[in-house]
Order: C-alpha cells, then structure tokens, then sequence
C-alpha cells in the first residue's frame, strides 16, 4: 500500500477508535483530519503540524497532495459533516485565533486541538497504546471545556416572553439583538417573538404553533425572515430582514415572504432592518415599495417607502 492509501486508511481507522459516528467514517473525514496535520504523502505521523486551515482550503489540500477532487458544492457537506463533529469531539478546534468570528465568515478556519495533535504524533510508535487510552479516558471533559469556551462567546438575547436565547457570533446576530431589544419595544410595543433565526441554527428561536393559530404552517425555513414579531393588539405580523451582508426585502423577497405567509389572519409588514447608513446605501435601489426600513445606529427612527399607510399592513390582490 502506497503513503497516500496508507494515510487515509489509518486516518479513518483513527476516526473509529476516537469514536466518532458512523457518518464519519469515510474518506472525506479521513482527509479532513490529514488535513488538519498537514500530513501529506511521504510524512509520519510524527510530522504531523497544526495549521489554522479553512473548509475550501481543506478540498485544494486533499485535491493537491491526495488527488481526490470534490464537486463545487461539497463544501456545505464538508462543514456540516466532518468538521463539526471533530469540533464536537473536541478534535479539532473552530476559530482559535477568533473565537468570536462569524458562523458563516469566509475566513473561518480550523485547528487540531493541541491534545489531539500530541496524541496523533504517536500513531505507529509504541507510546500509542497508552496514549490513546489516557486520551479516550478525559475526551468528555476536554468536550466539555471547549464546548464552555464556544457557549461564552455566543450573543445573548433577551426576548419579550421573559426568556434568553443565545444567536451564533456575528454582525448579522448583532443586528437580530438590536431588533428585538430596540426596534421591537420603540415600533412594536409589547410584540410577541415568534421567530429568530440564526447562521449557525435556521430554527433558533421558534413558537410555531403560534404561527398555525393564524394560518401560517411553515414547512420551509429557508425562506423565513430574519425575526417575526406579532404586534397583537393590531393583530399585525412583523417580517423582518437583516442586512448585513445580503439583500433587502426587494420585491423578489417581497413575493416570497407574501406567498409564505399568504394564510395569516394577521396584517403583514415587511421590514429590512440594516446596522447603519452606510450599509443601506449600497441596497437603496432594490427596497421594495410599501416596506418599511429601519437602522440600528438610529433607532428612533422609521423609513417608510411609501405606499397608502405608515406601517401597517396591505391587502394582496
């Protein structure tokens, strides 16, 4: 068996004994962990490094020195497949040099947790034996401590019910907290959260039976806004947008958000929420009439592209 077959094989074989699931077991898990090792062909285990390496830059490095090419789209596969479950088995860690970067930032990388790197150095030497039993033998609490290290820097988000929730590090969650801590208690008083999403979790925060009550049964959160807001002494459903880096609520998104919700027995609103100014500059030209706009770093203040009313619902015809 040639160093590459050789590699891969025992890097899966490493997989199962540090007992991660079955969906693990495979090539692509196998190269991710080579990966995060730099351990190309021709090296040993006792080689092995530890750079900090993103999702893309795994797939060039298994293409370059594996030669095992993955379609364009695979990367989702990769993330949520592979590297998750090693961050979750404490193998790998996610953005050590910034903990606090965004969920889905481009430049979020990976790192061979600093036990795991000492531990792979010894595959193929006598001190293997001993070290993977000392090893399996604290990975919870090593689970646990990372687990504390990534929940700290999670944004807390107190919600009108009396509850908190906690959104994924990022610009974009940032702004979901100024919605409901600023926007919400100025344009909404009293509003009853029935929705948050989140980069790192669709379904964050979600009362979907409260949603059913007025006719909405959602079956694809995709296409769900950002934050739903029930106003109920209007009756009035608040849909809305954050932009921090994507669009506004264009009239695609517009027809989109109406069709979904084309069942509510509440009024619809449409707003796109932007951090400031600035930002919404770039998107003017897109906003769709008879929505409302509002910006974070102004918070007393409502932008409404006009149509028959200020904020309040339309009938679609």
């Amino acid at each position: 068996m040639n160093d590459k077959n050789d590699h891969i094989k025992v890097a899966e074989q490493i997989i199962i004994t540090l007992g991660l699931p079955k969906a693990q077991h495979n090539e692509r898990s196998a190269l991710c962990l080579l990966a995060l090792l730099n351990l190309i062909p021709g090296k040993t285990w006792a080689d092995a490094e530890n750079p900090l390496i993103g999702i893309s830059p795994i797939k060039e490095w298994a293409e370059k020195n594996y030669h095992v090419k993955y379609k364009w789209g695979s990367r989702e596969t990769f993330r949520r497949q592979t590297m998750h479950q090693f961050c979750d088995a404490g193998i790998a860690l996610y953005n050590p040099d910034k903990p606090s970067r965004a969920v889905n930032s481009p430049h979020a990388v990976y790192q061979i947790e600093p036990s795991a790197l000492a531990l792979l150095r010894t595959v193929g030497t006598p001190a293997w034996h001993d070290m993977i039993r000392a090893y399996l033998a604290e990975r919870e609490t090593l689970v646990d401590r990372y687990a504390k290290v990534r929940e700290q820097n999670l944004i807390p988000v107190e919600i009108p019910q009396g509850k908190t929730i906690t959104l994924s590090p990022g610009k974009h969650s940032e702004l979901i907290r100024e919605i409901i801590e600023s926007f919400a208690p100025r344009f909404a008083p009293d509003s009853v959260v029935i929705y948050v999403g989140d980069t790192g979790d669709k379904w964050s925060y979600f009362e979907k039976t409260l949603l059913v009550d007025m006719g909405v049964n959602v079956d694809s959160h995709g296409k769900m806004p950002d934050v739903v807001l029930h106003l109920t002494k209007k009756n009035w459903l608040l849909l809305i947008e954050c932009v921090t880096s994507h669009g506004p609520v264009n009239g695609k998104r517009h027809t989109e958000l109406a069709t979904l919700f084309a069942g509510s027995s509440a009024g619809l609103i449409y707003v796109t929420a932007f951090p400031n100014r600035s930002i919404m500059s770039r998107y003017v030209s897109d906003i769709a009439w008879e929505t409302e706009v509002w910006v974070a770093d102004s918070p007393s203040h409502l932008i409404h592209f006009n149509g028959e009313r200020f904020l309040g619902p339309y009938n679609i015809h």
